[in-house]
């Protein structure tokens, strides 16, 4: 049985790596990526934050259009007090054109994203952090100036299709407990979007 599992991710383009990843309360695992403006981005550029919202997200995804005001407006309410957003673009550009670098700065200037856009060109970050899809989201509490624990992984909310319908806003109620020195609840959720496209 353990055989077949194994062999229908590999066949539905499931990394084994992906599928285990950080875990609630784990210590974050830093990075350097390639923001769109060419600076490498890492932990250490938030040291001066309360935490992180890195959101795994893309240029293509409809569920990630679907997001991007929805994140453009968490950043705008959350980076003031201390929980900035950090979308990383994990996909593939080779599988999905639209997900390469040049697509992703004309993608930041037609919205106006007001956060920091990387790129993981090795997809070796999605990996390490367990992302399966677009968005994901990994909301990190900051230890001290280098170190982060994740204390949210999973939904930015409970309805992608249509934000008037929404019910559970799980991303900014696990950030306002963060804030309010408490742990969020819940704590985790089910990532809903498309599947990151993984080098072949």
């Amino acid at each position: 049985m353990k055989m077949f599992l194994i062999a229908m991710m590999l066949f539905c383009g499931i990394s084994l790596n992906a599928a285990e990843g950080l875990k609630v309360g784990d210590n974050a695992i830093d990075f350097s990526l390639k923001n769109i403006d060419g600076s490498m981005v890492s932990l250490s550029n938030y040291a001066g934050d309360n935490g992180l919202v890195v959101i795994f997200t893309c240029n293509h995804c409809p569920f990630s259009k679907a997001y991007e005001d929805r994140i453009i407006n968490l950043h705008n309410a959350y980076a003031p007090k201390g929980f900035p957003v950090l979308a990383i673009n994990p996909n593939d550009p080779i599988s999905v054109p639209e997900d390469s670098f040049e697509k992703m700065i004309e993608r930041s200037k037609e919205k106006g994203f007001p956060f920091k856009y990387v790129i993981d060109e090795t997809q070796a970050i999605a990996k390490q952090y367990g992302a399966t899809r677009t968005p994901h989201v990994y909301l990190l509490k900051k230890q001290s100036n280098t170190t982060f624990t994740v204390a949210y992984i999973g939904a930015i909310d409970d309805n992608h299709s249509d934000v008037s319908s929404v019910k559970q806003t799980f991303l900014s109620n696990a950030i306002d407990a963060l804030i309010a020195q408490k742990s969020p609840s819940p704590d985790f959720t089910k990532a809903i979007g498309c599947s990151i496209k993984w080098k072949k």
